[in-house]
C-alpha cells in the first residue's frame, strides 16, 4: 500500500474530473457502497475458487463473529447495493463509482495492495447496444485524457451452460497435456480450468495455443449477440481484436467480455477490463436482471499521463496577499474573504507566519501565484493594496480595496461573480 503525496494529485484530480463530466454526459450516476463487506458476498459472486476469493482478500472476524472482507472489487457491493434499496425493480440503471480496492498480491508496476478503480455499470439491458456503449464510453476518456497506443481486446464466454459443455472438452485436452502445465495450472485444472488458457508462463504458451477455442462452441444465441456486438464496434470505428484466450478472472461474467491493454506498463498490461454478468442479481438473490459493466485502475491511468509527460496542472493560488503587522494582517483576511467570494475557484493564499517583506514575496512568487496584494503600514495607512505581477514586467501599482475585486478579476481576466 502506498501514499499519495500532494505533487501527484493534480493527474488523480485531471482522472476524476474527466470521469464525472464523461459520465454525466452518458447519463451516469453516481452511487457509493462500503468498503467491508460480508465475506460470503465476495465467495458467492466472485467464485470461491478464484484466486482473489482463495489467496487475495483481506478477510477478517468481527466482534459479532461475523466474516467480514475489504473490498476486492466493486460489482458484487453495487449490485448487493441494488437489490437492498430496490433499485432494479422495473427499473434500468446507469451508475458509476470510484474508491479502493484491497488485494494482498505481488506489488508491481501500476498494482498495489490498495489500488483505486472508476467502476461504470449498467442493469436492465439485454442488447449488445449497451455493450458497445460500455466501449465508446471507456474510449472516450481516453481521448480526454490523450493517452494513445491503447489495444481493445474482445471475446465472448457464452452462457453459463454452453461453458459447462465446454469446460469438459478443455479439461480432458489439458489432462491430455498435464506434463506440460505448471503447478498452478494443476491446481486450477480442477476448480477453474479455464483459468489456464489467461496464463502468462511462456513455457505454457503452446500447450495453451492448442486448447480448444471457446469462441468454436458457443450457443446460437451467444453466438449473434457477439456476431451483432461487433457489428456494432465496426460501425463505430472502434478497432478491436478478438482474443480467444480472455476469459476474466470472475467466474460471473457471460458473454462480452474485453480489456483494454498498454505496452507501456510492463508485465500488468490491462488498464481497463470488463464484461457482461447476466446472472449476478438473480445468483445474489434477485430478479434476472441482464448487466454488463467496467473497471479502470487509476493507478495505472495515472502512470500512462504521466510516462507521456501530460502535464496536469496543480492547483495553484491566482494570488498571494503580502501582509506586514497586525494591523495589516486584521485587514487582510477580511480582504481574502471578500475576493473569494467575488472570484470562487481563482485561488486566494494568505502568507501565514510572518516574515518580513522580501521572505513574504519569496514565498508568494514560490507558490505560483499570478500576483500578490502587498498590505503594510503605509498602504494601511492609505487604505490601499499594492498590486505587483509577479508574472512579467508590468510595475506595481497602488489599488484602494474597494476596487480591488474588479481590478483583480480584470488582471486575471475573469468575470465577477
Amino acid at each position: 500500500m502506498n501514499d499519495l503525496l500532494a505533487d501527484q494529485m493534480p493527474w488523480w484530480q485531471l482522472v476524476d474530473r474527466c470521469a464525472r463530466e464523461l459520465f454525466a454526459d452518458y447519463g451516469y450516476q453516481e452511487i457509493r457502497v462500503p468498503l467491508v463487506e460480508h465475506t460470503e458476498l465476495f465467495q458467492r459472486s466472485i467464485g470461491e475458487h478464484t484466486d482473489i476469493v482463495e489467496k487475495e482478500m483481506y478477510s477478517f472476524e468481527d466482534r459479532g463473529g461475523d466474516s467480514l472482507s475489504l473490498r476486492p472489487e466493486v460489482t458484487a457491493g453495487l449490485v448487493r447495493a441494488a437489490i437492498e434499496h430496490g433499485l432494479l425493480h422495473n427499473r434500468k440503471q446507469r451508475l458509476w463509482t470510484s474508491g479502493p480496492m484491497f488485494r494482498h498480491e505481488r506489488p508491481q508496476q501500476g498494482r498495489y495492495r490498495q489500488f483505486h478503480q472508476i467502476d461504470c455499470e449498467a442493469f436492465g439491458f439485454e442488447g449488445p447496444d449497451v455493450d458497445v456503449e460500455m466501449i465508446q464510453i471507456s474510449a472516450r476518456l481516453w481521448r480526454m485524457l490523450g493517452i494513445t497506443d491503447l489495444r481493445l481486446r474482445v471475446n465472448s464466454l457464452g452462457t453459463p451452460e454452453s461453458r459447462r459443455q465446454y469446460r469438459a472438452l478443455l479439461v480432458a485436452y489439458f489432462e491430455r497435456h498435464r506434463a506440460g502445465l505448471d503447478a498452478d495450472s494443476l491446481r486450477r485444472l480442477e476448480s477453474n480450468p479455464m483459468r489456464i488458457l489467461d496464463s502468462k508462463n511462456p513455457a505454457m504458451q503452446e500447450v495453451i495455443a492448442g486448447a480448444p477455442a471457446l469462441t468454436d462452441h458457443l450457443d446460437a444465441a451467444s453466438r449473434g449477440h457477439f456476431d451483432r456486438f461487433r457489428e456494432l464496434l465496426g460501425a463505430c470505428g472502434i478497432p478491436y481484436e478478438v482474443d480467444m484466450r480472455l476469459v476474466r478472472g470472475l467466474d460471473y461474467y457471460t458473454r462480452t467480455v474485453f480489456e483494454w491493454t498498454t505496452q507501456a506498463l510492463g508485465a500488468q498490461d490491462a488498464v481497463c477490463s470488463g464484461g457482461r454478468y447476466d446472472g449476478l442479481v438473480a445468483q445474489l438473490g434477485g430478479d434476472a436482471t441482464p448487466a454488463i459493466g467496467w473497471a479502470l485502475g487509476i493507478e495505472r491511468i495515472v502512470g500512462l499521463l504521466q510516462a507521456a509527460g501530460t502535464a496536469a496542472g496543480a492547483a495553484l493560488p491566482a494570488v498571494y496577499l503580502v501582509l506586514s503587522g497586525d494591523r495589516a494582517e486584521n485587514a487582510g483576511l477580511a480582504l481574502a474573504e471578500r475576493l473569494r467570494d467575488a472570484l470562487p475557484g481563482a485561488g486566494v493564499q494568505v502568507n501565514m507566519g510572518g516574515g518580513s517583506m522580501k521572505s513574504q514575496l519569496k514565498r508568494a512568487d514560490k507558490s505560483g501565484a499570478l500576483l500578490a496584494l502587498i498590505i503594510g503600514d503605509d498602504e494601511m495607512a492609505q487604505g490601499v493594496a499594492a498590486v505587483k505581477m509577479l508574472r512579467g514586467d508590468s510595475s506595481q501599482q497602488d489599488c484602494p480595496w474597494d476596487e480591488l475585486p474588479r481590478r483583480v478579476a480584470s488582471l486575471l481576466g475573469r468575470k465577477l461573480k
